[in-house]
């Protein structure tokens, strides 16, 4: 091999290997996935917890432990309340604390209203920081019963259609938890375990308050048990909580609502990277602290993101 040819040859190697560096600069490494939840800080015997640092928090994912990327007070705030039309309409007899609930939001709270009917959510009124307007939107429920109403697949229909509201959501939903679409059978009723997957994999805490249906049927003893266990698993497992007195109607909304406010103003963004896959999954979480007068309320699944 001549002088010139070898010039040549070395002239196009550096060419080819200038090009891969090109494309390497261009083309970013593969990231795995990130997920975020939303922790709520519950302190001992209803008290308000202290605050807590990203130092006070252990994370494990399938009982191993993980690093926190992420650990912020979540500021921002969307927040749905969901009205079942099933209910009984003395329900409407609660709304003054309802009302004085929303306005006693953070300024920044973004609110909505909608009523469960007919298997969807009916919006009364879109995401707003006014308050004020929020409350106004509240209306007695029609206390109707339909072949196709399910609480739960309001609540999922809610869920699909959520627009940007932040990071940090929830919904309450006020029902009695009878689907009278799929009637009465399970432990639980079937639609639970999909609006639980929807909320964990949108970041959605779901909280419920139960309130007794109109008509005889949704209050037998074996009904109700049904139902309740229903919401109780639907909101245990996205983070939330289930509030009900017996098989009653609810002196008051207020202690439950004051509770509910306290949850989410001691609020927690975590945030933590994990193999998503090509598709993103959920992952079983746990976390723990060793602050001794706070627990910590969570989903029990978070979803990682798929990889970049």
């Amino acid at each position: 091999m001549n002088a010139r040819i070898r010039r040549v040859s070395l002239l196009l190697g550096l060419a080819v290997l200038t090009s891969l560096a090109a494309q390497a600069a261009e083309t970013p490494p593969a990231t795995g996935g990130k997920a975020t939840i939303t922790v709520t800080a519950i302190g001992r015997k209803d008290a308000v917890p202290p605050a807590v640092s990203k130092d006070d928090v252990q994370l494990t994912m399938n009982k191993e432990r993980k690093q926190i990327a992420g650990w912020s007070k979540g500021d921002s705030l969307g927040l749905a309340i969901l009205i079942d039309e099933a209910v009984d309409t003395s329900a409407a007899g609660q709304f003054d604390d309802l009302k004085a609930f929303i306005n006693e939001l953070p300024p920044n709270a973004a609110v909505a209203i909608a009523y469960a009917s007919n298997s969807t959510a009916q919006v009364v009124q879109d995401f707003t920081t006014d308050h004020a307007r929020a409350a106004k939107a509240l209306r007695i429920p029609r206390g109707s019963l339909g072949a196709g109403s399910s609480p739960y697949l309001s609540v999922i229909d809610w869920l699909k259609r959520w627009p940007a509201t932040g990071e940090r959501r929830s919904l309450l939903l006020i029902s009695s938890g009878v689907d009278y679409f799929r009637g009465s059978w399970g432990p639980i009723y079937p639609d639970v375990d999909t609006a639980v997957s929807i909320a964990q994999k949108s970041n959605v805490n779901l909280w419920s308050i139960y309130y007794p249906s109109i008509g005889h049927r949704g209050r037998f003893f074996g009904i109700v048990n049904l139902a309740q266990n229903s919401l109780t698993k639907m909101s245990e497992e996205t983070g939330g909580e289930s509030y009900y007195l017996g098989t009653s109607a609810p002196v008051s909304f207020k202690p439950y609502l004051n509770e509910l406010l306290m949850h989410l103003n001691n609020q927690y963004l975590l945030t933590f990277a994990g193999d998503g896959g090509e598709k993103g999954k959920l992952e079983r979480i746990h976390l723990k602290t060793e602050l001794p007068d706070v627990e910590f309320s969570h989903a029990d699944n978070a979803f990682v993101a798929p990889a970049k």
